[in-house]
């Protein structure tokens, strides 16, 4: 179970937004508690004046919706009560049992999770800090709550899924303003919440997963000088598709003021995933005598790990970026080093594989390309392979890379190293 918590201004937005998922058939209402009367009766009206009471009993803030999701494994079979009594235990461990709150189930992704609306004011006018309680509360109760219901545990998951973010319908975008506005929120909400990322390019790099685009505007525009931001969905081209929408207009407001909050904390936050990703790397490289780049792209995603390499209007590929849909963090080459850049990585390609495999080589030609550092265009990387190979439902999977085995060193001991040999390549 992951629990991810966001702080607002905007209470009637919360609302909105999940009773607009109710009104479509995307979700439904679990849960009502702290409300007196039958809550499959209130208008949304009603359920905002029972919040908005309490906050006129301290308006000296204005940080007071807390907006809670609870995501769930793919493979935790959960019924409608088991998710009640779960959300019940979990709101009282965090110190919001006493709250009033209304639980959603939302049935919009492939995995069970469940939205919970709430406010920071109490009864008596005190305002409940939630500084920290991410790893003071939260943390604690999801451990408790996965051992009390036997659920996936968040840590130590293996090919399991925390979120599952689906790409944008292009199709349904076309027709108008809605549809598009409303795959826009889901995607790059879920991608600011899961995603470690440092700079607008990298933030792009993963919304072109899912077919969006963050865009600045051209440099001589009025919205670039006035630091404005848009979405807008895209096709495997590159191109647009439906209406753009300005980034206040979306839920959580991912405007790039408020982006570069987060990529200042993901600093921070995806160093520890950067050998990791080396390594992974590495161990591709490793495999093989001689290497093709299609070869090497194949090989990284199946470990989850994406790769655009960058290029000019010329065609000429400048710089290279990794997204690592594992471990949730995005590196330019140049952060994990010249051995990583895009030059480097290039040269290190050829036109022939030749595999390292039980100490024979085997060798696959392949159509030589006229110019290797401009054959595939950008987009064609991270968008049309996904498509081919399915890879964007399984791109937040938890996958373990298997370590390369070793040969034997000594000939005395040849059978037993022979015997282990063979177990790793089976693995």
């Amino acid at each position: 179970m992951v629990a991810r918590f966001v702080n607002g201004k905007n209470i009637r937005g919360m609302l909105h937004y999940n009773e607009n998922k109710v009104a479509r058939g995307e979700a439904s209402l679990l849960l009502a508690s702290g409300f007196a009367g039958d809550i499959n009766q209130f208008n949304l009206e009603q359920k905002l004046q029972r919040f908005e009471y309490l906050t006129m009993l301290n308006t000296m803030v204005k940080t007071n919706a807390v907006h809670i999701t609870l995501n769930f494994d793919e493979q935790d079979k959960l019924s409608n009560e088991q998710l009640q009594q779960i959300t019940v235990s979990y709101m009282e461990r965090i110190g919001f049992g006493e709250q009033p709150y209304l639980v959603y189930k939302h049935n919009d992704a492939a995995h069970t999770h469940v939205h919970i609306a709430t406010i920071n004011i109490t009864t008596d006018g005190n305002r409940i800090d939630t500084h920290g309680i991410g790893w003071k509360l939260s943390e604690p109760a999801r451990i408790a709550l996965e051992k009390e219901f036997n659920l996936i545990q968040a840590k130590g998951r293996k090919n399991s899924n925390v979120l599952n973010i689906k790409p944008a319908n292009l199709e349904k975008a076309v027709y108008g303003k809605t549809p598009t506005k409303r795959a826009l929120t889901n995607i790059v909400n879920a991608v600011i919440s899961t995603y470690k990322f440092t700079s607008l390019a990298e933030f792009n790099a993963i919304l072109k997963q899912f077919n969006v685009i963050a865009d600045r505007g051209g440099e001589n525009t009025l919205m670039r000088k006035k630091g404005g931001l848009i979405y807008s969905l895209i096709n495997e081209k590159g191109q647009h598709v439906g209406i753009p929408i300005k980034a206040s207009a979306i839920y959580n407001k991912p405007t790039l003021a408020n982006l570069q909050k987060e990529f200042d904390k993901n600093i921070e936050k995806r160093r520890q995933y950067k050998e990791p990703l080396k390594e992974a790397i590495d161990r591709v490289f490793k495999q093989y005598e001689m290497i093709t780049k299609n070869t090497f792209i194949a090989e990284l995603q199946k470990q989850h790990i994406n790769i655009v390499f960058r290029m000019n209007e010329q065609g000429y590929t400048y710089g290279i970026t990794y997204i690592d849909n594992y471990n949730k963090t995005v590196f330019n080459g140049s952060d994990l080093g010249k051995a990583y850049s895009a030059k480097v990585i290039l040269d290190r390609f050829s036109a022939t594989d030749k595999q390292l495999k039980a100490g024979l080589k085997t060798e696959r030609q392949q159509t030589p390309k006229r110019n290797e550092r401009s054959v595939t265009p950008q987009h064609k990387i991270y968008l049309k392979p996904l498509q081919q190979t399915n890879y964007l439902p399984l791109a937040l999977a938890k996958y373990q890379p298997e370590a390369a085995p070793t040969a034997p060193r000594k000939k005395k001991k040849r059978k037993s190293k022979e015997k282990e040999y063979d177990q790793g390549l089976n693995l």
